[in-house]
């Protein structure tokens, strides 16, 4: 079992950035794939960034990559994305998942899901 607390999210301008983090708690978080969703409201979750149980390997949508990091402390049981140049169309409730199989981007793959955290960039 694991629970998972997003914080970080906030009200921005277009160009700043934000770093959101994703506590979680539970003993099998090492053990867990990890990703990042977003739902911008009239639309689908749609995938944003995967990374592997260790780290050493992460997934990005294509249209983020280079903007967006995706990372992870296993030691302090959190995730993190480091999202850069925020645009408008950035902003929605940013969600982190857990899977017991890294590299899926589809939401139906994640059994653990965060209560999310609103990001909200103005123009």
């Amino acid at each position: 079992q694991v629970q998972l607390v997003e914080s970080g999210g906030g009200l921005v301008q277009a160009g700043d950035s934000l770093r959101l983090s994703c506590a979680a708690s539970g003993r099998t978080f090492s053990s867990a794939g990890m990703g990042w969703f977003r739902q911008a409201p009239g639309k689908e979750r749609e995938f944003v960034a995967a990374i592997s149980r260790s780290g050493g390997s992460t997934l990005y949508t294509d249209s983020l990559k280079g903007r967006f990091t995706i990372s992870r402390d296993n030691a302090k049981n959190t995730m993190y994305l480091q999202m850069n140049s925020l645009k408008p169309e950035d902003t929605a409730v940013y969600y982190c998942a857990a899977t017991g199989r890294y590299g899926s981007r589809s939401p139906i793959a994640y059994d653990y899901w965060g209560q999310g955290t609103q990001v909200t960039v103005s123009s």
